[in-house]
């Protein structure tokens, strides 16, 4: 279930009410007329099936309750209702599988904002990266892929190339763009520190490093991964799973490959930086190639649920047009 609280003109409340009073996946229907005093207006809180969260929202949004109010909503971990079991039960679907479309964009906005802690856990990744190879400790390779935050920006381009908003789109890119090479460059100088002051073992070859060669050796396997945890986090990212995510992030050797470019750089062997940045390439473009297939996949299942619900009844009863919606 997801609880909304709404804010609505009291020209506008009304109708709201008779949307969610006529859905059957709505439940726990509250009213408080003029509640609300900035902005002026009626509170109104309700659950709905997580199922029908987005096109209740949809149906709200046409309402224009945004523009002149607000809409929040919060996941509901646990409920003790019969009346949510029964507007689970007129929801199709189930829960785990939906999609709140809202949300999504929610977070997806906040993962790709090329802000100084974006910067910094890139950079951080990637020196811990750099440890990891220098001493060939899988561990700390691990690690680093835990830490690096690139899987936002590649999740908002999946998210902005399937709903058509290039806006979204470019501000990823700009933060990999941005962010892949100022890891590479604190890494490449915190390598060379790392040469000076006698931390690089004398044993070191950026070529051979048994344990952590994995990281500048693309295969066809290397792909095949990417494709497989470019799913997965998409499906973790619509499905609130975190746990799944944190999985996703040590399934993919980005930060390790871009860290290897750097550590390969600092110490002139060109062709071993040429093969981590091929790995570099392939994670990042099969990642986006399933990510991508895979929001488009739930988003054409949302739009079918979507074109019928129009035809519900609630509609009518709220003044909206039945079959079509008011924004196209």
């Amino acid at each position: 279930m997801v609880h909304l609280r709404i804010v609505a003109p009291q020209d506008v409340a009304g109708r709201a009410l008779e949307l969610l009073q006529g859905s059957d996946s709505v439940c726990n229907v509250v009213h408080l007329p003029g509640a609300s005093t900035k902005p002026t207006g009626d509170l109104i809180i309700a659950d709905v099936a997580r199922e029908d969260a987005s096109v209740i929202l949809e149906d709200l949004t046409e309402l224009d309750i945004p523009a002149r109010g607000s809409i929040s909503l919060a996941p509901i971990e646990t409920q003790l209702s019969e009346g949510a079991r029964q507007a689970e039960r007129h929801a199709a679907g189930l829960p785990g599988d939906a999609v709140v479309w809202e949300d999504v964009d929610s977070r997806t906005q906040e993962l790709t904002e090329l802000s100084a802690n974006f910067l910094a856990f890139m950079v951080l990744a990637m020196l811990i990266a750099a440890i990891g190879l220098v001493l060939d400790q899988p561990i700390l390779i691990i690690g680093a892929m835990v830490v690096g935050p690139e899987f936002g920006p590649l999740a908002g381009i999946c998210v902005g190339l399937v709903q058509r908003r290039p806006a979204l789109a470019k501000r990823s890119l700009k933060a990999l763009a941005v962010g892949f090479p100022v890891g590479i460059a604190v890494t490449i100088l915190f390598t060379l520190v790392l040469e000076a002051v006698g931390q690089v073992p004398s044993s070191f070859d950026p070529a051979d490093h048994p344990l952590t060669n994995f990281v500048s050796q693309p295969d066809a396997l290397s792909f095949v991964v990417a494709l497989i945890a470019g799913t997965a986090g998409v499906l973790s990212l619509t499905s609130a799973k975190s746990g799944a995510l944190i999985g996703v992030l040590i399934s993919v050797t980005t930060i390790p490959a871009a860290a290897n470019v750097g550590v390969a750089a600092a110490l002139g062997d060109w062709d071993e930086a040429g093969g981590a940045l091929a790995q570099l390439a392939v994670n990042l473009s099969a990642i986006v190639i399933a990510g991508a297939t895979t929001l488009y996949v739930q988003r054409l299942l949302y739009v079918r649920r979507r074109a019928r619900h129009l035809s519900d009844p609630s509609r009518a009863d709220a003044g909206l047009p039945v079959g079509r919606s008011r924004h196209g």
